[in-house]
């Protein structure tokens, strides 16, 4: 049995303003040469249409990263125009900050939300880190404060707090270790303890509880895109399309994780999806991956059930260029703070290598 304790919930910030910088390129036949072989690899997922007003970006981009020595990271819920056309690392939140560490870039700039970007910061602190948008939140980040954990920690003295990347670098530092959802198992298991906290994901809790015998204590977290399936949602999609495979996100609620064919992370799903070829697939997760996973995918069909991430979706090429254009919105993560949480990660990273 998953126990929970319950906090409030977070809402979603407004749509991210134009962009207004000058580019330093413009769409010519010449670059729609230049860049024919970037549009060869997305043209499945972006549209001729779109293109002429991505290219410029997308080479202006690339240029600027040159200039400024700098490495873009892109998460697996980014646009294809940002994952497919100027990012350097491409993946999960951890998996891109221990690529990021081992670059010799001197900027890095996160094409994903705020705790990703501590997350690169605590794995590479003499390297300057940036954001498009400071806005760019979560859900999940949200829901937990240290002093919540602190809070825990009184509750339940001498149990073990495990706690989800997806939060900020203050509430890892109050924390024992971080996991990932491919790691919860493996990071739960290692502390040798019959009882472990497991923070802040209330349905990551409950799925990592299937899989093990220790008992898990739960925040009553949640992410605000995984969350909106439901199982009856799934249901119908099989019905509607005979042969369907269906994988979903562990963030997502017991009905829905009892309704598919495979539960795993973001880069577990997609090496499901390389692996097994599906004539059909559906994935239970923020809807850019599946276009992402697309054009690694062709001779898969994609049914596309789209709940997207407000807050993901500031993150633009328009202010990614602006971003390096101006070298601003660097995260900072305090001294003290950051060796604590670094602690954290490193304990888990250390885990599983």
């Amino acid at each position: 049995m998953v126990l929970t304790v319950a906090r409030g919930t977070s809402r979603p910030t407004p749509a991210a303003a134009a962009p207004k910088a000058p580019l330093a390129y413009t769409w010519s036949k010449a670059l729609e040469a230049e860049m024919a072989p970037i549009y060869a690899r997305v043209k499945n997922v972006i549209t001729p249409m779109e293109w002429p007003h991505y290219a410029p970006l997308i080479k202006s981009i690339n240029s600027l990263k040159e200039q400024r020595q700098a490495v873009i990271l892109a998460h697996n819920y980014m646009t294809p125009e940002i994952f497919h056309g100027v990012a350097d690392f491409r993946g999960d939140s951890l998996q891109l900050a221990k690529e990021a560490a081992r670059t010799d870039a001197k900027v890095i700039v996160q094409a994903g939300v705020h705790f990703m970007a501590e997350t690169s910061k605590l794995l590479s602190p003499d390297k300057t880190v940036l954001i498009p948008d400071m806005r760019a939140g979560c859900s999940l980040a949200s829901s937990i404060t240290p002093e919540d954990v602190r809070m825990l920690r009184e509750a339940y003295p001498g149990v073990p707090i495990v706690t989800y990347v997806n939060t900020s670098a203050a509430v890892k530092a109050e924390c024992d270790i971080t996991c990932t959802s491919s790691n919860a198992v493996q990071v739960v298991e290692s502390l040798g303890a019959p009882r472990v906290l497991c923070i802040p994901d209330q349905y990551l809790a409950k799925w990592v509880q299937s899989q093990t015998k220790v008992e898990i204590i739960a925040w009553k977290g949640a992410c605000e895109v995984h969350e909106r399936f439901t199982g009856e949602e799934l249901e119908r999609m099989r019905a509607d399309e005979p042969g369907l495979k269906i994988i979903a996100h562990p963030e997502c609620p017991p009905d829905v994780i009892a309704a598919a064919d495979f539960t795993g992370s973001t880069s577990h799903m997609i090496q499901w999806v390389k692996d097994k070829q599906p004539r059909k697939v559906m994935l239970v997760t923020e809807c850019s991956m599946a276009s992402n996973v697309a054009v690694e995918a062709p001779n898969v069909e994609f049914i596309r059930p789209c709940n997207l991430c407000p807050h993901m979706k500031r993150i633009s090429l328009e202010n990614i260029y602006e971003c390096l254009l101006e070298m601003r919105h660097e995260v900072t993560v305090d001294p003290d703070v950051a060796v604590r949480a670094r602690r954290a990660v490193e304990r888990m990273v250390n885990l599983t290598n």
